[in-house]
């Protein structure tokens, strides 16, 4: 399917869009990385406060921990041939009482399905947390913890996976699986896709 509209365009009617500007606490700040070329898209939730401030996504411990997750060097994670990071909300939505808001609807509503129109060379999707996992995988019938447990079902091509925030420390002690068992057939994975391009 040819996309509508070009992406350079795109991107840029997304860095300037006003939408929620009302209810962000710190003003609009998208903050996003794509390109049609990249064959890894990152599926996220919404930027954190140090995101918002740096405009780099995954510039903050969530991003130290997936690249560590998935062991991408730096250089690699940020190269937009390689790695798409679209967030289910560009900007910052504030913070809660349990920690950030959700991210704003009118995002993925506006941006999502013309983006990712022009992602189509995508072999591997990472879809971390229950806001993008509730998108990518149509509802909200399972939980992420449910969901993770069931990567499988969905391998090669898409794996959920918790959100690699501090904040979930908790549920990986209590998962040891998780770091032993589906870790190292990401990495695998994302080695295979990255090297050749041919997975």
């Amino acid at each position: 399917m040819k996309p509508s509209r070009g992406l350079q365009a795109l991107l840029t009617e997304i860095r300037a869009c006003r939408l929620c500007e009302a209810d962000l606490p710190l003003g609009p700040r998208p903050v996003l990385q794509c390109s049609p070329a990249a064959r890894i898209l990152i599926a996220g939730q919404a930027p954190g406060k140090r995101v918002h401030d740096s405009g780099i996504p995954f510039d903050d411990a969530s991003g130290e921990r997936l690249r560590a997750w998935t062991g991408i060097d730096r250089d690699r994670f940020y190269d937009a041939d390689l790695i798409a990071i679209l967030p289910m909300g560009f900007c910052y939505p504030g913070g809660g009482k349990a920690g950030d808001l959700a991210p704003r609807p009118e995002c993925a509503a506006s941006w999502r399905t013309a983006l990712l129109e022009h992602l189509q060379h995508i072999e591997l999707t990472l879809v971390l947390g229950r806001y993008a996992q509730d998108y990518h995988f149509g509802g909200r019938s399972r939980g992420v913890a449910e969901r993770v447990s069931a990567w499988r079902e969905t391998w090669p091509r898409v794996v959920p996976l918790p959100h690699p925030s501090p904040r979930n420390n908790r549920w990986l002690k209590r998962n040891p699986w998780f770091e032993s068992v589906l870790l190292p057939e990401l990495r695998a994975r994302i080695s295979l896709v990255l090297n050749d391009g041919t997975a």
